[in-house]
């Protein structure tokens, strides 16, 4: 193995540009040509290749997002597009490709190892439902920019006696709500796994304030189908038998562009190092990820279509600790 390209794909994460970084120093060092790819898949599909050194990469390890850019592509969806995909490779005398990404990134891995390339995905999304790995990188940084969000509305809530409704990322999986939910002591969580319909949040929130609390959190999925603006919708005609008044904030994108904190930082190190590694061994097919304190691979066909669900006790535990 002498030449590879390495691609960001799908939502950015932090800790993306640690692994790109990872995956080009540890790729040099072992005297690999290393190429990034621009715009993810549509990258692939157009040949935009650059070569990186290793002052390409330097001062990015602590900077959100990903230098390379990400874009999904209809067009390697369908097979003609991967085969522009696989032309370009060859053309560029590429022999493998390290893809960083989440769900719909590895599924795209998968179809091109199916094609004969040599491919290494590197687990990487905010919602952690990766199969293969215990934690994907950016994870803990959207937990904790969530976390100090919820902190600092719980703040002002005490001060007015307010309650705050927080809307997080998670279209499909509840993970990050829940989890900075529970760090946050959130009275009500709402996740697309287990949601919780707008009755049910008014009469908790009005169980908290009679027993004498001064504020109240709610953190929901984006993906709920109750969403916020229903939610609201609801305490605004139910607003004297709630007992909170209730304000939302919507965090969006704010959790994907914050600075990875140190543990995506080593994670996505560890794993972009694994990549190459796995590379180099002639692994090929396989996803990279962390599981009970290692370094791990797990075939992409073990992988994709799958869908690592909120965990039912998570749900018990926080109903039980919102008194």
């Amino acid at each position: 193995m002498k030449n590879i390209a390495v691609l960001t794909s799908g939502g950015d994460a932090p800790g993306m540009n640690a692994a790109i970084r990872a995956v080009t120093r540890s790729a040099l060092d072992q005297g690999m040509t290393v190429h990034g790819v621009r715009q993810g898949w549509q990258g692939l599909v157009d040949g935009q290749f650059q070569r990186l050194s290793a002052r390409d990469v330097g001062g990015i390890i602590q900077v959100g997002g990903t230098f390379l850019g990400s874009a999904r592509s209809a067009e390697f969806r369908q097979e003609s597009g991967r085969s522009k995909a696989l032309r370009h490779l060859s053309q560029a005398g590429i022999d493998g490709v390290v893809v960083i990404g989440g769900n719909g990134s590895q599924s795209g891995s998968f179809k091109l190892s199916e094609m004969g390339v040599h491919v290494v995905g590197v687990a990487s999304t905010i919602d952690n439902d990766l199969v293969g790995t215990d934690i994907t990188i950016g994870a803990d940084t959207a937990i904790n920019v969530t976390l100090e969000a919820i902190d600092s509305l719980r703040t002002t809530g005490s001060s007015h006696n307010r309650a705050f409704l927080v809307e997080t990322m998670g279209r499909d999986c509840g993970y990050l709500a829940m989890m900075a939910g529970l760090a946050g002591g959130a009275e009500v969580i709402s996740t697309p796994e287990y949601e919780v319909p707008p009755p049910e949040i008014a009469a908790r929130l009005r169980a908290a304030f009679e027993r004498g609390k001064t504020h109240a959190i709610v953190v929901i999925a984006e993906g709920v189908q109750e969403n916020a603006a229903k939610i609201m919708a609801y305490f605004e005609a139910e607003r004297e038998h709630t007992g909170f008044d209730l304000r939302a904030t919507t965090l969006g994108h704010v959790v994907r562009g914050a600075p990875p904190r140190a543990f995506d930082r080593i994670l996505a190190t560890r794993l972009g190092v694994g990549a190459v590694k796995a590379l180099s061994e002639g692994t090929t097919g396989v996803l990279v990820g962390y599981q009970k304190n290692e370094v791990t691979r797990t075939p992409l066909s073990e992988v994709v279509g799958r869908t690592k669900p909120v965990h039912v006790e998570l749900v018990e535990l926080a109903r039980t600790l919102a008194k």
